[in-house]
C-alpha cells in the first residue's frame, strides 16, 4: 500500500484492531497483571502474564453515550536528512523550522537555543537527522502513534514531552525507530510501507498511553512555534481536568479482593487489585473528577473508564460491562460509571481497580477506608 498522501482512519480502535497489539492472554479468572520491561518513557508496558499468543475475547461491551473518538491522522511524515543551515536576514526559528521540516525542539536543542529563540544573520544551524510528523487539529498522540505502528510513549521519551502532553497544530514530533513512513519526501523505516492492520497489529496501548496521549491537538493563537512546550491557549476541545484533589478516595464497590496490588512472583505484577462482584454490580467513582476515558481499545481489560481527580490523581475501572458515562463527563464520589462485566481477560465478573498518582501505580488499599 502506497504510503504518499494516504490517511489512516483512527476512530475508535475496535476489539479485534487491540487484540493484535496484545500479545498473549491472562491465565482465566487470575486477574493479575504484569510489567513486561519499562517503557523508554518510564511507562510500564502492561501485557498479560502468559506467552502464547490469543485474541482479545469477543467480550460485549455496552456503551451508552459517544465514546471518545480521535481524529483522522494524515500521515504527512517528512524526512530530514539534517545538515546546517546559514541564518538569513528575516529568518525566525519558527521559519526555519518550516523550511527544513525538523522540530523546533530538536534544532534548538541541537544548538543550545532557548527562548526566545534570538538568531544572529549569518549564525550556522545544525539541522538534526530525523522522521518527523505535523500535527493536524484534533490528532490525539495515541492517534498518531497508532498511525505509524509505534509505542507512544516511545513517541514521548524521543520529544522529551511532558504533561500536560496536549499536541498544537503545526507541532513537528519526531518519530522513533521503526515508524512506517507517510508522506511526500518520506521513506519506511521498516522495509517498505506498512498497511493499517500491520501498524495496528504493531501498535500497543496501556494505561498510561491513554492518561497521556488522550487530549487532542488544537490550534494556536500565533503563526510561529515560540516555546517547547508550545504555550497553549485553546482548551476547546480538551478535557477540562481538575486543578487539585481535595478529597478522599472511597470504594467503587463491595466485593472481596480476589487479587491484591503489587508482585505475584515469576514477573507477575498487579498494578491494582480486583474486586468480585456479582454481573451488572454498579461501579462507582472513587472520588471526584473528570471521566477521561470511557472504551474498550485496551483489550486486556475490556471496558475500562478513567477518571482524573486533580493534583496527578487518576483511578482506572476495569473489566466493565457496561458504561455509563463519556470522555468529559464531571463525575461525583459514588456515582456511576458503569457496572461490573466479565470483559478482557477474566472468566468471572469482577472490577479490576486501579489508583495512580503522576502515573505511577499506588496500593489503593492504603488509600481507601479500612473495611
Amino acid at each position: 500500500m502506497s504510503g504518499h498522501h494516504n490517511r489512516t482512519l483512527v476512530a475508535t480502535i475496535s476489539l479485534s484492531a487491540a487484540a493484535m497489539a496484545v500479545s498473549a492472554c491472562i491465565p482465566q479468572g487470575s486477574g493479575d497483571y504484569r510489567i513486561n520491561g519499562t517503557a523508554s518513557s518510564g511507562a510500564a508496558d502492561i501485557r498479560p502474564t502468559e506467552s502464547a499468543p490469543q485474541l482479545v475475547p469477543e467480550n460485549e461491551v455496552i456503551n451508552t453515550t459517544p465514546s471518545w473518538s480521535p481524529a483522522i491522522v494524515e500521515r504527512n511524515s517528512r524526512q530530514v536528512d539534517g545538515g546546517s543551515y546559514m541564518v538569513q536576514p528575516g529568518d525566525t526559528l519558527s521559519k526555519i523550522v518550516s523550511e527544513t521540516g525538523a522540530s523546533l525542539a530538536d534544532i534548538a536543542a541541537e544548538n543550545g537555543l532557548s527562548p526566545p529563540y534570538i538568531l544572529r544573520v549569518g549564525q550556522r544551524l545544525t539541522i538534526p537527522t530525523g522522521l518527523y510528523h505535523s500535527v493536524n487539529a484534533g490528532e490525539t498522540g495515541i492517534a498518531i502513534a497508532r498511525a505509524y505502528g509505534v509505542a507512544w510513549s516511545d513517541i514521548v521519551a524521543v520529544n522529551g514531552l511532558e504533561a500536560p502532553y496536549i499536541l498544537g497544530v503545526g507541532q513537528r514530533l519526531k518519530l522513533p525507530a521503526g515508524a512506517s513512513g507517510g508522506g511526500e519526501g518520506s521513506y519506511a523505516v521498516n522495509n517498505g510501507d506498512l498497511s493499517p492492520e500491520q501498524r495496528a497489529a504493531r501498535f500497543s496501548l496501556n494505561i498510561d498511553d491513554v492518561v497521556t496521549g488522550s487530549e487532542p491537538a488544537f490550534a494556536q493563537t500565533n503563526a510561529g512555534l515560540p516555546s517547547n512546550p508550545i504555550v497553549r491557549t485553546n482548551f476547546a476541545a480538551a478535557v477540562d481536568r481538575p486543578a487539585a484533589f481535595g478529597g478522599r478516595f472511597a470504594w467503587p464497590l463491595s466485593g472481596a479482593t480476589i487479587s491484591s496490588f503489587g508482585s505475584k512472583g515469576g514477573g507477575k505484577v498487579n498494578d491494582g487489585i480486583n474486586i468480585a462482584a456479582e454481573l451488572g454490580t454498579a461501579v462507582g467513582a472513587s472520588g471526584d473528577g473528570v471521566v477521561v476515558y470511557s472504551g474498550n481499545e485496551i483489550g486486556v481489560f475490556g471496558g475500562l473508564v478513567l477518571v482524573d481527580h486533580g493534583g496527578g490523581w487518576v483511578t482506572a475501572y476495569g473489566h466493565l460491562g457496561e458504561l455509563t458515562v463519556a470522555r468529559g463527563d464531571k463525575v461525583k464520589a459514588g456515582q456511576k460509571l458503569g457496572s461490573v462485566g466479565e470483559t478482557g481477560y477474566v472468566d468471572r465478573p469482577q472490577l479490576h481497580f486501579e489508583i495512580r498518582r503522576d502515573r505511577k501505580p499506588v496500593d489503593p488499599v492504603t488509600m481507601l477506608p479500612a473495611r
